[in-house]
């Protein structure tokens, strides 16, 4: 595959981000590729940034011969929210960045061909784009995702002023949008095509409650969601495994 670097201005943040892009190569295990490629965005975690998959993971030898570009954005320690009292990169990242990527690289603007993953905040980034946007996607993954983040937000993980800048306030995220619990119920209301949602989690991890608890939420909801656990942390090993069992499950041609 062929790895770029990409630094533009995004007019949605007001400031110059970087992405990595992986496109595959005709070369690689296959003769031809369509002329616009599907594309795998992947959402890197908390404290991390765009460079996060690139430097833990395989992900760019599991791709080779599935023929898909992968896109990795940076979004900071954001949770991919528009910010109450900072960057607007949830608005980043669901509406300039595919424009932007498509601009620039052979990458098909059709649902079909477009998917989202993310580890740990970046699962919840995953499953908040997919189920925001089910027009626009046809799968999301999310591996040891912040699944229940009104309820984290209320605990010791957050401190109060990280609170103020990303929520407002813990009342505020709870029952909106941001909220996945509830997004997943005007989810599993929405009358058109719904992406596929593929989950997953350790049972060592220190998300896995939370896990739990959306996949229950989930299965009351009578969602189509894919749940696969088993040992494991919130750490690479874990996840190197199963972006590649991802990879596998995604519905490509």
């Amino acid at each position: 595959m062929a790895w770029i670097a990409c630094d533009f201005y995004a007019e949605t943040l007001g400031l110059s981000t970087s992405i990595y892009v992986f496109l595959p190569q005709s070369s690689l295990g296959r003769s031809s590729y369509p002329s616009k490629l599907p594309v795998l965005y992947l959402l890197h975690g908390r404290g991390a940034d765009h460079t996060e998959w690139w430097r833990h993971s395989s992900i760019e030898r599991y791709a080779e011969h599935k023929g898909i570009a992968l896109v990795m954005p940076g979004a900071g320690r954001s949770y991919y929210m528009d910010m109450a009292n900072g960057l607007p990169y949830f608005t980043f990242l669901s509406e300039e960045l595919p424009g932007v990527v498509q601009s620039f690289f052979p990458i098909s603007d059709r649902r079909e061909d477009t998917f989202v993953a993310g580890i740990s905040m970046g699962g919840y980034g995953a499953f908040k784009l997919a189920m925001r946007f089910p027009e626009r996607y046809a799968a999301g993954a999310s591996l040891s995702g912040g699944m229940d983040l009104a309820s984290r937000a209320a605990g010791p993980a957050f401190q109060e002023h990280e609170v103020r800048a990303l929520f407002g306030s813990v009342d505020r995220l709870k029952g909106s949008r941001d909220d996945l619990l509830f997004l997943a119920e005007t989810f599993a209301a929405y009358e058109g095509p719904k992406p596929k949602l593929y989950q997953c989690c350790g049972t060592e991890d220190f998300l896995y409650r939370d896990n739990q608890t959306f996949r229950e939420h989930a299965k009351k909801l009578g969602l189509d969601l894919t749940y696969e656990e088993e040992p494991g942390g919130h750490e690479w090993g874990y996840w190197d495994c199963k972006i590649k069992r991802v990879l596998d499950w995604l519905p490509l041609p």
